[in-house]
């Protein structure tokens, strides 16, 4: 049956929908909800990132929750589902799932699709505020949240052109995630953890978009902030409990404990109903306490991960980030790391203000603050953003692929390209090429453990500082 015939069915009659998360072939990508669903692109560029480059590969290449979703609202239609990621599977109507950073390999699986005969849609933020990437190569775009859309699409219409899709105003109308229509097998489970996350993670969604206002992020940019009720997280826990022996969850929220009392209450309903999972979930510190660290962590928090980005406050405040005192951030790392809660901090590097002695003091500042481990990006002028309207002119990069949130792409007032490049290669490079990092990773407690290490930080410190003044004449300190 060719492709029009399908889609000329009539509501009730079953189609066959290929759902698609196309892997790369280069580097590491990972799309989804990161980057608010642009995705981001790790090449390696130094010793420590090719190790962190094969590592995520392992660890970050979780299930698309996207596409759960959509496996599940077109499941409960009555419709075949198929999982691909890249393979040129028959179907009435393929959808694929889109990003900025790989929309090229994207685009060419979609065309081989279209020519065995089969429909083409695109879902995600790239599809929709970059349209012009994708339209040449689908037979629709949806643009916003897509679930209501298809639920159109399951429902019997054909969708065409770009597809405007509402959002879904009450979350809980929404079927839970199949994740055994997105290639999930039945006897997955969590392994051990390695750094931060075992492998065999399930993303959840406790809430879309962000009530934050961060010029340079995207997470808001397609619709506003809504929350899912405690009851309705809490069944899709229990949900994924009964299919899964102690899944691990992934709360993909930007900001999971916005409302303290609703995290709460989520965690008497995980206590209350006995469910045996673990979990990490990203916020912001200045929404953590010792009381809530210490409620998550009895019922199954593994991981918190924040987003310190800049140690300079006057930075942060032009880009629309609330500072958080250094104290309290201080004070949480240290009560995580009493609990036996791992910590991730983000850092974004080249800030407008940024000089080489202020990108060197946030590198000291990650060390210094005392997290498991550290993520640390360039800034990206991302399209849609407030901070792209601001930064238009000064971008010179027309790869949009490059937009990866480790690649250069504008012109800085202050630093060169190499130097920026430098920069971020050396972050890297001291965190996590020292003693204390391996100390805090294996917990050493005993008193003259932390003393040797200290006294080989300094040595290492040292080494890292001649190799900067042989490429670049310049040592990383502030």
């Amino acid at each position: 049956m060719d492709a029009a015939a399908a889609l000329n069915h009539s509501a009730g009659v079953q189609m066959r929908v290929v759902l698609a998360d196309v892997r790369a072939t280069e580097g590491f990508v990972h799309k989804d909800t990161v980057v608010g669903g642009y995705g981001s692109r790790l090449r390696p560029f130094s010793k420590v990132t090719r190790l962190a480059c094969a590592l995520k590969k392992r660890l970050n290449d979780v299930p698309s929750v996207t596409m759960a979703y959509l496996a599940a609202i077109l499941d409960r239609a009555g419709h075949e589902v198929v999982w691909s990621r890249g393979e040129l599977l028959d179907g009435d109507v393929a959808i694929g799932l889109s990003s900025l950073v790989d929309y090229r390999n994207e685009g060419r699986w979609a065309d081989a699709m279209r020519a065995k005969g089969v429909r083409v849609g695109f879902v995600g933020l790239a599809a929709s505020k970059m349209p012009e990437l994708f339209r040449e190569h689908a037979d629709f775009l949806i643009y916003g949240e897509p679930e209501e859309a298809v639920m159109r699409l399951a429902g019997g219409e054909r969708l065409a052109g770009m597809v405007r899709s509402a959002e879904i105003a009450d979350l809980a109308a929404l079927p839970f995630p199949r994740w055994d229509l997105v290639g999930v097998k039945p006897e997955r489970r969590a392994g051990s953890a390695v750094f931060t996350r075992p492998i065999g993670g399930f993303p959840v969604l406790a809430s879309r978009s962000c009530p934050e206002f961060c010029t340079y992020c995207p997470h808001r940019i397609l619709t506003p902030w809504r929350g899912r009720s405690v009851e309705n997280i809490a069944d899709e826990l229990a949900d994924l409990c009964q299919r899964y022996e102690q899944p691990f969850v992934i709360f993909r929220d930007p900001l999971f404990s916005q409302d303290r009392d609703r995290i709460l209450a989520l965690c008497d309903e995980i206590r209350d109903r006995g469910l045996d999972l673990r979990f990490e979930a990203e916020t912001r510190l200045d929404r953590l306490d010792e009381e809530l660290l210490v409620r998550m962590r009895a019922v199954g928090l593994q991981t918190i991960e924040f987003g310190v980005e800049s140690m300079s406050p006057e930075t942060l405040k032009r880009v629309g980030r609330r500072p958080i005192p250094e104290a309290h951030q201080r004070e949480i790392i240290k009560i995580c790391d009493r609990l036996g809660i791992r910590t991730v901090g983000f850092y974004v590097l080249g800030f407008p203000t940024d000089t080489w002695n202020s990108i060197a003091a946030t590198i000291e500042y990650s060390i210094s603050l005392g997290s498991t481990l550290a993520q640390f990006k360039m800034l990206t002028p991302y399209p849609g953003t407030p901070l792209w309207k601001h930064m238009e002119k000064q971008v010179f990069e027309r790869d949009w692929e490059k937009f990866d949130g480790f690649s250069v792409t504008f012109q800085h007032p202050k630093l060169s390209v190499r130097e920026l490049q430098f920069l971020l290669a050396a972050a890297y490079a001291r965190f996590y090429m020292r003693p204390s990092f391996f100390a805090n990773l294996w917990r050493f407690e005993k008193q003259w453990a932390r003393d040797l290490v200290g006294r080989l930080d300094l040595k290492v410190a040292e080494l890292h500082s001649r190799q900067e003044l042989a490429a670049m004449s310049r040592a990383v300190v502030c």
